[in-house]
C-alpha cells in the first residue's frame, strides 16, 4: 500500500482530541469577531457615509465610502504577505495575536473619529488610514487561521475543521448583522445617522480585544513546532513560494475568486443590494439576512464532514455549477417582500455553503507547512481584493446606473471560470501533509 493510501486508511479512525477542538474553539472565535469588525463598515457604510466626505448627494457620499471600502482590499494581499510571512516564521499563535489587536484597534478609530464637519480632510484621511490597518489585519487572519485550523485537526477531519474558518467568517457578518438588526431597531433613523452607528464600531473593537486574550493563552500547533524545531535553515517564506509553489499559488486565487464574489454578493451585501434595488427598510433586509446566514451556519459543518469522505473537488464543482445557474433567476425575481428576499438570499447562502466548508481545507492542502500560511494568506487576499473588494461598489453603481443586468452577467462569468479551475485541480483528501 502506498504512503497516501495508508495515512488515508489510519487516519479515517481518528477523530478530534479535546486539545483540538479547543483549539478550533480559540481560532473559530477570533475570526468570528475579527469579521465582525471588518463587515461592520459595509453593513453601516450607507449611515455614516456623509459623516466623512463633504457630498450634497446622498449617492455620492455612499459610492466614496464603498471606495474606500475597496481601498481596504488593496492592503489584504499586504498584509496575506507579511503576517502570512510572520506566521510561518514565528508561530500561527503569534500571527492571529497581531491581526485582531490591528483590527480592533481600527475600529475603536473608525469609532471615536470626528466628521468632515468637525476636522476636514482628516476625517476622511483617518478613515482611509484605519481601513487600510483593517485590510491587513484581514488579510494575515484568513491564512494564520486556516492553518492553525488545519494543522490542529486529525487527517481525516481536515474538512470539518478547515469548515470552521469560513463559519466563523460567515458568523462574524452574522453577528454585524445582528449588531445592525438591534441597533436600526434600537435608535430612530436621525439618531442611528448622527451617532448610532458609532456603537457598532465601539461593540466590534472592544470584542476584539477581548478574544486577542484568549488567542495569547492558546498553545502552537505540532506541525509549526516540528518544523521549527528541525534545525533546518530559515527560508523567507514569500521567496519560497514564488521559486517553488507558484502553481498552487495561482491555484488559490482560481480556487478562491467565485467563492468571493458570491459571498461578497449574499452575504455581505446582500442587506444594500435589496435595500438599493427595492426600497426594503435596511432593518427588514437585515433580519432576512440573519436567517439566510443561520441556516448557512448550520449547513456549512456538514458539507465539512462529507468532504471528508466524498473529497473537496465534488462540493466545489456544486458550489460553483449551481451559482451560475442561480445568480440571474435571484437577481431578476428580487422584490420588496421579505419573504421571497429571505428565500432568495438563503438559497444563495446554501449555495455558498459549499466553498465556505472548502475553502480553508482545500488551499492550506496545497503547500508544505514552512510556506502554509503564506501559501494561503497571499493569494487568498489577492482574489478577495479582485472579486469581493471590488463588489460593493458594483452593486451601487449597477444600481444607480439602471443597468442591474450587468451585475448577474458579471457573477455569472466567474462562477464558469471557477467551475473550470475545479474541475481541472487535483483531489487533496487523504493527502499526507507535513
Amino acid at each position: 500500500m502506498n504512503t497516501v493510501a495508508s495515512a488515508t486508511v489510519e487516519s479515517t479512525s481518528q477523530s478530534l482530541t479535546r486539545a483540538q477542538r479547543r483549539a478550533i474553539f480559540v481560532a473559530t472565535l477570533g475570526t468570528i469577531v475579527e469579521f465582525t469588525d471588518w463587515i461592520i463598515y459595509a453593513t453601516f457604510a450607507p449611515l455614516f457615509s456623509h459623516h466623512f466626505f463633504p457630498a450634497n448627494d446622498n449617492r455620492v457620499s455612499l459610492l466614496s465610502t464603498f471606495a474606500v471600502f475597496a481601498v481596504g482590499f488593496v492592503m489584504r494581499p499586504v498584509g496575506g504577505a507579511l503576517l502570512g510571512a510572520y506566521a510561518d516564521r514565528h508561530g500561527r499563535k503569534k500571527g492571529l495575536v497581531v491581526s485582531v489587536a490591528l483590527m480592533a484597534g481600527s475600529s475603536i478609530v473608525i469609532a471615536i473619529c470626528p466628521g468632515y464637519a468637525t476636522i476636514g480632510f482628516a476625517a476622511p484621511l483617518i478613515l482611509v488610514v484605519a481601513r487600510l490597518m483593517q485590510g491587513f489585519a484581514a488579510g494575515g487572519e484568513f491564512g494564520s487561521a486556516s492553518t492553525f485550523l488545519i494543522e490542529s485537526a486529525s487527517p481525516a477531519r481536515r474538512g470539518l475543521a478547515g469548515s470552521w474558518q469560513h463559519l466563523a467568517v460567515n458568523a462574524g457578518v452574522l453577528l454585524a448583522a445582528v449588531i445592525g438588526a438591534i441597533l436600526t431597531s434600537t435608535f430612530d433613523k436621525t439618531t442611528m445617522g448622527d451617532w448610532g452607528w458609532r456603537v457598532a464600531f465601539a461593540i466590534a473593537g472592544v470584542m476584539g480585544f477581548a478574544v486577542l486574550v484568549a488567542r495569547a493563552a492558546t498553545v502552537e500547533t505540532a506541525a509549526f513546532t516540528r518544523v521549527a524545531a528541525s534545525g533546518e535553515k530559515a527560508v523567507n517564506p514569500l521567496i519560497a513560494l514564488v521559486r517553488h509553489h507558484r502553481k498552487a499559488a495561482l491555484r488559490v486565487i482560481g480556487i478562491a475568486m467565485a467563492g468571493n464574489l458570491c459571498i461578497y454578493l449574499w452575504l455581505v451585501m446582500f442587506p444594500t443590494l435589496v435595500h438599493l434595488r427595492t426600497g426594503m427598510p435596511l432593518n427588514t433586509a437585515f433580519i432576512a439576512s440573519v436567517i439566510s446566514i443561520v441556516i448557512s451556519l448550520v449547513t456549512i459543518p456538514f458539507i465539512g464532514m462529507l468532504s471528508d469522505r466524498i473529497g473537496r473537488r465534488p462540493i466545489l464543482l456544486v458550489f460553483a455549477g449551481g451559482s451560475a445557474l442561480y445568480t440571474w433567476p435571484a437577481l431578476h425575481f428580487l422584490t420588496n417582500d421579505f419573504v421571497s428576499a429571505t428565500v432568495i438570499a438563503t438559497i444563495g447562502m446554501l449555495l455558498c455553503s459549499g466553498f465556505a466548508a472548502m475553502a480553508a481545507t482545500v488551499m492550506a492542502e496545497q503547500f508544505p507547512a514552512r510556506v502554509r500560511a503564506t501559501g494561503v494568506a497571499l493569494p487568498y487576499a489577492i482574489s478577495v481584493a479582485l472579486f469581493g473588494g471590488t463588489l460593493p461598489y458594483i452593486v451601487t453603481a449597477t444600481a444607480k446606473s439602471g443597468m442591474p443586468e450587468l451585475l448577474w452577467m458579471y457573477v455569472t462569468v466567474i462562477c464558469v471560470l471557477g467551475f473550470i479551475v475545479y474541475a481541472k485541480m487535483p483531489e487533496t483528501r487523504g493527502k499526507v501533509l507535513d
